[in-house]
């Protein structure tokens, strides 16, 4: 078969493998099917390239921008991912692992095209809090907000997730509005490398926001700046070398690293054999020790089950687990592919000898295992293999010792606290579950175990139609972890894309910080608008757009209506000796919903115009009563607008309901949409 060539691109080219380069085999045949790698790439001028063509332009496009070019990607993408199924079946992920990998990544990119366009700003600054008043009389006051960084996210990929490793990476750098070059791990930077060149021909995404590296980085790491970043993915090991990088340490680099994790599964006392519990821990063990070969970083590496239901466990297990086919991962029927190659086969060999010597393997033999449709020998397999720790609490190398392939320990526990104390000795880990129809075991367990683990996994019969298994981090949640696991985390929903932004202190006037975050700042200067704003459209609004009602006197007839049509009689309402012995009423007072009403009868426009809806309202505060012959008046003001959709936007409206004295009474804000 003909070689591929794995290039780089590089400041706008594509860069074909050169001195350094390696070769990459198949883990199926064994066949060498690639080369990568280049010693003579220029890293500064990627950087350069970087800084001064992908980050301006990025940073030209507001949030919503950017979410709509993740989601077209995405799209994109999805039009073209049976090239990457056909390109991936060589790393030994079988069809079903396409899913987690191919479509989770695709997955990412829509779940972050949507929070940007629902929870960040269409404009170039994203809030953070609210404005904190300094002064008396807050002409001084104080704005937290979030900027794009003005450098490049370095993204060190590990090999088992080649398409989704780079792309829960890529979406939140993107959205924040910052370039990323891209490193995935050689033995299957092919895949990533026909994934990066789908993006580009996609023509969606600007020039210098993603580069690409196959093979080594020279002295990229070296060259990097208080407004560059590093998100590694890999081994406890090379976290801790490259985060030790003088260059990194010295600029203060931002570095976040998802390194090794001995994640556990923890079986709860209630969820004993013959309950639905008992059965769901099982599958969900099961598949976590084949999907990807067990090459997962959230695979279960520890399962820890009651002392009594140690013994059912391993038959079920053996049962489910004999079911497994291995073979080529490209036939129809095989459920196990082979790992990634065969000096990760060789790896895990020797971390299985090691946990040998704590734990006695009870399923799957090394030597003797059937493969279907390839040669065991030269391709990269495995069986699944579990091990069974009889003395967990004496053991140490079952706690430490990670073997990264379809490798599970075994252990019994006394009790709960027993159990998660040895969830606890893995010293931090991406995920830990829990299976259990006990509302008060998933409390002790999240608060016994939530220090150690960047989540916690719980399910039942409840959710296990709809859950997404042990294994499966989702973009809306952080991924991450203490201690071992790296400390740090990714996704998260919003959360990520902070994590690629700057948070700086704004301090000023009403004015200034109106004028930076682009949202309406009480106390800055009124702007008069220039003619009703409910005849005015999306685009002719103007943040700080005020107007200020005629007056009405709220009547005890109006309250006695009010209470009789909506059936609403509280006391406060009809009771003037009741509400008086109130604290908080003079004596009988207006309904706040009420107040509500007439002040939309005192601001609304009667005639269609370009509002085409009232779509709710937020941080309603009802100030000080209003007792009957009080009056009351709006003052209407645009606080901010949002683009929705090519037709309309949403407009957000600070109400200020005030009374005969001009003292506040209620305040809200009015959500509508507007025609452009």
């Amino acid at each position: 078969m003909t070689l591929m060539d794995v290039s780089s691109y590089a400041a706008g080219d594509w860069v074909k493998p050169g001195a350094g380069a390696r070769n990459i085999a198949s883990a199926v045949t064994g066949e060498v099917i690639a080369t990568a790698g280049n010693d003579s790439l220029d890293v500064q001028a990627m950087l350069d390239h970087a800084h001064t063509v992908g980050g301006p332009a990025l940073r030209k496009m507001t949030f919503h921008e950017r979410a709509k070019m993740l989601k077209a990607l995405g799209q994109y993408l999805s039009e073209h991912k049976q090239a990457l199924y056909d390109i991936s079946f060589a790393t030994g992920a079988t069809q079903g692992d396409h899913g987690f990998d191919i479509d989770g990544g695709i997955g990412t990119l829509f779940v972050f095209a949507s929070k940007g366009r629902r929870e960040l700003p269409d404009g170039h600054v994203l809030l953070d809090g609210d404005v904190e008043q300094f002064s008396r009389n807050g002409t001084f006051l104080g704005q937290h907000i979030y900027t794009p960084m003005r450098g490049v996210a370095v993204h060190i990929n590990a090999y088992n997730f080649p398409v989704w490793g780079m792309l829960e990476k890529l979406a939140p750098t993107l959205l924040a509005g910052v370039p990323a070059i891209v490193k995935p791990a050689t033995a299957t930077s092919y895949v990533t490398e026909h994934c990066v060149r789908l993006m580009l021909e996609s023509g969606l995404l600007p020039e210098g926001a993603v580069q690409f590296v196959a093979g080594g980085t020279g002295d990229l790491l070296d060259r990097l700046t208080c407004q560059d970043s590093v998100s590694f993915t890999g081994s406890a090991d090379t976290a801790l070398q490259l985060r030790s990088t003088r260059a990194i340490l010295a600029n203060a680099v931002r570095f976040t690293a998802e390194a090794d994790s001995l994640n556990a599964s923890i079986l709860a006392p209630d969820a004993e054999p013959g309950t639905p519990e008992f059965d769901l821990f099982v599958k969900e063990v099961q598949r976590e020790m084949t999907v990807k070969a067990g090459q997962k970083c959230t695979a279960i590496r520890r399962i820890i089950a009651p002392e009594t239901h140690v013994e059912a466990v391993i038959d079920a297990l053996r049962e489910r687990l004999a079911k497994t086919v291995i073979g080529d991962p490209a036939a129809e029927g095989t459920r196990m592919g082979a790992l990634v190659s065969t000096g990760q086969r060789a790896d895990v060999l020797d971390k299985i000898a090691v946990l040998g010597t704590e734990a006695e393997r009870v399923i799957g033999d090394p030597d003797n295992f059937e493969v279907v449709g390839a040669d065991r020998d030269k391709g990269a397999f495995l069986p699944p293999m579990l091990y069974h720790c009889a003395e967990p609490d004496r053991a140490t190398k079952v706690h430490e010792t990670e073997a990264f392939g379809p490798v599970s320990t075994i252990m019994g526990y006394r009790d709960l606290d027993h159990a998660i104390d040895l969830a606890n000795r893995g010293q931090g880990s991406l995920v830990v579950s829990l299976i259990s129809n006990d509302p008060a075991t998933a409390r002790q367990v999240a608060l016994g175990a939530g220090a150690y683990h960047g989540r916690i996994y719980i399910n039942n019969r409840t959710s296990m139609k709809e859950s997404t298994g042990h294994g499966a981090p989702l973009p809306h949640m952080i991924h991450g972890g203490p201690g071992r696991a790296g400390g740090g985390e990714e996704m998260g929903g919003v959360r990520g894309v902070k994590h690629f932004m700057q948070r700086t202190a704004i301090q000023g006037s009403p004015e200034m910080i109106q004028a930076i975050g682009q949202e309406f700042v009480p106390g800055s200067n009124p702007r008069p608008a220039p003619a009703h704003p409910f005849t005015r459209t999306f685009t002719e609004l103007e943040i700080g757009e005020t107007i200020t009602t005629e007056q009405r006197e709220v009547t005890l007839e109006d309250i006695e209506h009010f209470a009789d049509f909506t059936g609403d009689t509280f006391y406060a309402h009809m009771d003037d000796d009741a509400a008086k012995r109130n604290p908080f009423f003079p004596g009988r007072v207006a309904h706040g919903y009420l107040l509500l009403s007439f002040a939309a009868g005192l601001f609304v426009d009667p005639d269609e115009g370009p509002v085409l809806a009232n779509t709710g309202l937020d941080n309603l505060r009802f100030m000080q009563p209003v007792p009957a012959g009080d009056s009351i008046h709006v003052r209407l003001t645009v606080k901010k607008k949002t683009r929705r959709t090519d037709e309309y936007g949403e407009v957000r409206w600070h109400v200020m309901i005030l009374n005969q004295d001009d003292a506040p009474v209620a305040q809200y804000e009015l959500l509508t949409m507007n025609a452009y």
